[in-house]
């Protein structure tokens, strides 16, 4: 017996179609129109910071950031209808990019400085991966993704150094150089042993002491593994990432830890080192 279906379930199943399916012609059209109003949305933003543009333009381009406001505003609220368990996407990942995008302007009626937020729209382009389909970019995207989570406990370990170094050299440049070189408190220090130690070097303040430049310098070099540590640290695990991945034989689990994708040719468990089963 053939299930009845309300006015309201069948236009829920069109705007799901058209909201969600990116491989129906209506979905790619949406997709495509709404990629368009982000980027004109973005400009429109850009061009209004834009003090000749602002002065004559103003009033025209506030009345087309509602427009797209608005029709975002709608947007988002069909895509909480059109499915079956909105909760899981206003909490998830482009449903919080959805709602960031159209929040700063209803917030500009009470504070109107925080229309210029509105320019996270462009995070919104991440639907592009979605709706192009490419496989190659969603396996590296995939990759990147394994990779950031398998180095975040390193990452934060090496920030934490990170942290504890500019404090410590922030005390000392304080104590060695003295206000009369514009360290006149160690928060100053801190910040510039920070931006030395970052290698941005802005050059508001600078060491005039011998022992002072001596220690910039021991910094400035310092620098270097400040841009090294991190950067080896996620290209290794990508590799590690890729390789498993890109293994024949990804499905050969290790009966101690169940770690799987390991090379087809492994003799131990990448993750235990136990001995895995022949093929």
């Amino acid at each position: 017996m053939t299930k009845y279906k309300s006015k309201y379930e069948i236009f829920r199943e069109k705007i799901k179609i058209i909201l969600y399916g990116t491989n129906t012609i209506l979905g790619r059209m949406f997709d495509l129109v709404l990629l368009g109003l982000i980027l004109l949305s973005v400009l429109l933003v850009m061009l209004d910071t834009v003090e000749g543009i602002n002065h004559k333009y103003h009033h025209q381009l506030l009345i087309c950031e509602w427009i797209i406001t608005v029709f975002f505003t709608i947007e988002y609220i069909l895509r909480i209808i059109a499915i079956q368990k909105p909760i899981k996407y206003v909490f998830s990942f482009y449903g919080i990019i959805d709602l960031m995008a159209i929040l700063p302007m209803y917030l500009s009626i009470f504070f109107p400085a925080t229309n210029v937020l509105t320019i996270v729209r462009i995070l919104r382009f991440f639907r592009l991966f979605k709706i192009l389909h490419i496989p190659q970019i969603s396996h590296q995207s995939y990759q990147l993704k394994e990779a950031l989570q398998a180095s975040k406990e390193k990452i934060l370990v090496f920030i934490y150094f990170v942290i504890i170094s500019a404090i410590i050299i922030g005390a000392l440049m304080y104590v060695v150089e003295g206000k009369e070189s514009g360290f006149t408190s160690i928060p100053v220090s801190i910040y510039w042993s920070i931006v030395t130690l970052t290698t941005v070097g802005y050059g508001d303040i600078s060491p005039i002491t011998p022992l002072g430049q001596f220690l910039a310098s021991l910094v400035m070099i310092m620098g270097y593994g400040i841009i090294a540590v991190p950067t080896g640290i996620v290209t290794a695990e990508f590799a590690k990432a890729s390789f498993r991945n890109n293994s024949v034989n990804g499905k050969r689990t290790c009966s101690q830890c169940n770690a799987q994708l390991h090379f087809d040719n492994a003799k131990y468990c990448y993750q235990c080192g136990k001995t895995l089963p022949s093929n």
